[in-house]
């Protein structure tokens, strides 16, 4: 049994089963910024470029090198594989080809009618922050923080409920990385962060480690709607909104850079939201928009050259096809659903072949979920998707698609260095199929992180379950999964 948090601390010798893996002990890492203070100052009191006062704690769980044999490999990187064997070992992808080197010591498994990707990563999830069971109230639904239209000193991060059923759920459905945004009640919403699937009793065990935070935007009819009566409650009012708040942003990073460069005097007055806007002008947060409408996204591109930040990714964009030549001509990913729309007015025009469209124009197209549900069968998504464009005349190949899974939202977090894609040297991030993933008959029956083996479908016993299931939730013993 797979326990996270307190639970597994307090009574581990009671709960836990004699196999099972503990959470491991979180250790602070100390950073530039956490390392000294300066000038005398207490560590809050200056704005340091890259600060990083929440450090990932992150340790990866015990692994044991592995080899996936005669295995249809789907990259993300390259051609298709067939019959091909995988070596994972030390956390690493060490070995990938038509046939690899097994250690005497390694764990050999036959692949044989079975499919191996990388592991699946969502751009665009609320898992945690807004946890389950769902309460629409104060005890789990902690996304939107709708009480100015500018909030770009929160942080969901401080949302995360690592005891969050939802979470093991997710990575029974090959999820292997989420990015957990705040929502889109407001025009700047706050700071995501980037998580591994993995148990642990806080949020910093389940950070990526390195990975850079997101800024969550939102324009179009949900800031207008939640702030009808309070303003701004216009389109042309969220765009002021946006410039008056990069203003603001652009002249504290300037006092912070020089106070930065010399130390000399007092330091300037710290403002935890200028702050965030200042490290994305920086370079050092990622843009992620959420945007439906292909004016507004022009829009929002001028507003980014005006004040000189980037764009990485337009979220939802049922419009985006119609702009596909833009983002790709700017270096924008498209985070979008298979088949979602016509459920609001900006949503009107969507068509499902969105996702085949941004590809064909050169454009990062990008699976996301937004739902609870699902980021548990985003293969699926990408499958529909994949049909879609095949039916108009678009073709998209099951390497096309997987990569709308994996490497595309890798680089989507800037992480493609390190998963995204069965590559040697990167992340062992996997996932091992019953069968072909874009088929609505296959499952997940192994999922790994950073080589170790955190779902497996044939052991039920070796499940994570949460904090909040033990005791109440029975784990059913068949093949199949617990329920």
């Amino acid at each position: 049994m797979r326990t996270a948090a307190l639970a597994a601390v307090l009574v581990t010798v009671a709960c836990s089963a004699p196999s099972a893996r503990q959470t491991p002990a979180p250790q602070r890492a100390m950073t530039d910024s956490t390392a000294q203070s300066t000038n005398g100052l207490g560590l809050g009191a200056t704005s340091v470029p890259g600060a990083d006062p929440f450090p990932s704690t992150y340790r990866p769980f015990p692994s044991k090198a592995t080899v996936i044999r005669n295995v249809t490999i789907l990259t993300a990187a390259g051609p298709t594989i067939r019959n091909g064997s995988v070596l994972l070992r030390d956390g690493r992808i060490a070995a990938v080809g038509a046939s690899v080197d097994a250690p005497s010591d390694a764990t050999v498994i036959d692949g044989a009618g079975k499919y191996l990707t990388p592991g699946i990563i969502d751009i665009h999830s609320h898992v945690g922050a807004g946890a389950s069971p769902g309460d629409r109230g104060a005890q789990t639904n902690d996304v939107n923080e709708a009480t100015n239209p500018s909030t770009p000193y929160v942080w969901v991060e401080h949302s995360v409920w690592p005891q969050d059923p939802q979470l093991p759920r997710v990575l029974a459905g090959g999820v292997t990385t989420i990015q957990v945004l705040p929502g889109s009640a407001n025009l700047i919403g706050g700071r995501s962060v980037v998580l591994k699937l993995v148990p642990s009793r806080s949020v910093q065990g389940m950070k990526f480690p390195g990975a850079k935070y997101g800024l969550k935007m939102a324009c179009g009819e949900n800031p207008k709607r939640v702030y009808a009566q309070r303003g701004p409650s216009t389109r042309m009012g969220n765009i002021a909104g946006y410039r008056a708040q990069w203003i603001q942003a652009e002249a504290y990073r300037r006092r912070w850079d020089k106070w930065n460069a010399t130390h000399q005097g007092d330091p300037p007055q710290r403002d935890l939201g200028m702050e965030t806007l200042a490290e994305v002008l920086r370079g050092n947060i990622l843009v992620h928009n959420h945007c439906y409408r292909a004016d507004e996204m022009m829009q929002m591109i001028d507003i980014s050259h005006e004040f000189g930040y980037r764009i990485r990714a337009f979220h939802h964009g049922v419009e985006a096809y119609k702009v596909a030549d833009v983002l790709a001509r700017e270096g924008i990913g498209a985070a979008l659903w298979a088949d979602w729309g016509a459920f609001k007015m900006e949503a009107n025009d969507a068509v499902r072949a969105n996702l085949p469209l941004v590809m064909k124009a050169g454009a990062r197209a990008i699976v996301h979920s937004d739902d609870e549900s699902g980021i548990q069968r985003l293969n699926q998504e990408a499958a529909k998707a994949m049909a879609a464009g095949n039916r108009i005349g678009v073709p998209v190949s099951e390497d096309d698609a997987i990569k709308w899974l994996t490497i595309n939202p890798a680089w989507a977090l800037d992480l493609d260095s390190k998963i995204g894609s069965i590559e040697v040297g990167k992340n062992a991030d996997v996932v091992l199929w019953s069968g072909d993933p874009f088929s609505v008959y296959s499952r997940t029956e192994k999922v790994w992180i950073d080589g170790a083996m955190m779902f497996d479908r044939s052991d039920p016993s070796e499940r994570w379950r949460t904090d909040f299931e033990l005791g109440y939730v029975p784990a059913v013993q068949q093949t199949g999964g617990s329920k």
